[in-house]
């Protein structure tokens, strides 16, 4: 332990200074923004942006699917992401067509879900994916943008941060030695706060102790998040998916837990209640797995003990191993995504609950609601694969 401590020792000085200089590279860009020096474009459609102040694992596509999933029958969406890891560039308008490769697996799991009621679209610059989008779309009458908090090029009616409860910002340093994009107190410029992953149950004191981190304003809005997850579901539905249910599976059975999402926790957690044996691989997260990657799946799969054993993956990656031409048939019947959806905690936090708070801030849409419409609209559990 003492080697152990020598060593985050020497990782600490060498990488202090380097934070030092990217916070004060950050701030310097932020005060520019504070100051008028560098110029936000105002819409005169409001824009909701969904993001978070560090690397990854907040939860941000749940959150927006949740927003699209309660706003849907009320507005005509258009959503805006840059489309990480996307091995295209510029605009491009989500369709039938589009892959994880070509807009991001992201983006690509939004418009499974909802692209039958809203318009998805990947630009790099927020400001030419608006501008494109509702020249496209003009019937489009709210924005949501996703991870883009630090895009402050465009100025957004309302600012959802989320902060992971796991990894609160309070007791994080900036880039390179801790995960935090900027500095906690860019936390000033949202409207909306949301501590998201929370466990199921919550003491009074493990509230109140999340409340004195976060230190909010007085015109700050804060709520509380979990994930719930519902059952396995095949990847691949048209290779005759082995029957199963997790429930089904027994001490005698095993599970693959494949991931490659930035922060895996919360996803295995979720099955040490279960008697069957679980082995995990972990991948970098928006990973693209190859064939390589792809065969010592396989071979770690073969070698696993049990009278049943089944693959199961994130919903994220999911979409990726669908399109993946690598993934080995044998395995096709036997492998299963999880999804997951937002369910917000009542913590007798604030007046309103965070939709009806949302919709005060953005204001009522300037069409009458239509009720006609897929009910799975309203309660986001159309099949992502």
């Amino acid at each position: 332990m003492k080697e152990l401590s020598t060593i985050d020792t020497i990782v600490t000085y060498a990488l202090t200074p380097l934070s030092w200089m990217y916070g004060a590279v950050t701030s310097v860009r932020n005060k520019f923004f504070d100051l008028g020096l560098i110029k936000e474009k105002e819409y005169d459609i409001p824009i909701i942006c969904v993001g978070n102040i560090t690397v990854g694992g907040t939860g941000k596509t749940p959150h927006v699917e949740l927003l699209i999933s309660k706003l849907a029958l009320e507005y005509k969406i258009g959503v805006i992401s840059r489309g990480y890891k996307r091995k295209t560039k510029g605009f491009l308008l989500a369709n039938s067509k589009s892959t994880p490769d070509s807009i991001g697996d992201e983006p690509y799991q939004i418009y499974q879900k909802f692209g039958h009621r809203v318009q998805v679209a990947v630009c790099e610059n927020r400001r030419t994916g608006i501008e494109t989008l509702t020249s496209i779309h003009p019937e489009i009458n709210l924005i949501i943008m996703d991870d883009a908090f630090q895009h402050r090029y465009v100025k957004p009616t309302v600012s959802v941060l989320l902060i992971d409860y796991n990894r609160p910002t309070w007791e994080d340093r900036l880039l390179p030695l801790g995960r935090l994009r900027e500095s906690r107190h860019a936390t000033d410029r949202a409207d909306i706060v949301i501590v998201t992953k929370c466990p199921d149950q919550m003491s009074p004191l493990q509230y109140r102790l999340v409340e004195k981190g976060l230190d909010l304003l007085a015109f700050q809005k804060y709520y509380f998040s979990r994930f719930e997850y519902e059952g396995i579901r095949p990847v691949f539905p048209d290779d005759r998916p082995y029957n199963v249910s997790l429930h089904s599976l027994t001490s005698k059975d095993s599970a693959l837990i494949l991931t490659g999402i930035a922060h895996p926790r919360t996803f295995i957690r979720h099955f040490k209640d279960y008697p069957f044996k679980v082995k995990v691989n972990h991948f970098p997260d928006h990973h693209d797995f190859s064939r390589s990657d792809l065969l010592k799946i396989e071979n770690m799969f073969d070698k696993m003990k049990g009278e049943r054993k089944v693959i199961i993956t994130t919903e994220k990656d999911a979409v990726r191993l669908l399109n993946n031409p690598y993934y080995p048939e044998e395995l096709k019947p036997l492998t299963f995504y999880i999804p997951v959806k937002v369910s917000m905690i009542d913590s007798n936090t604030g007046d309103d609950d965070l939709i009806s708070e949302i919709r005060k801030m953005i204001g009522n849409p300037e069409f009458e609601r239509v009720d006609e419409y897929d009910s799975d609209i309203s309660d986001g559990n159309s099949s992502t694969v």
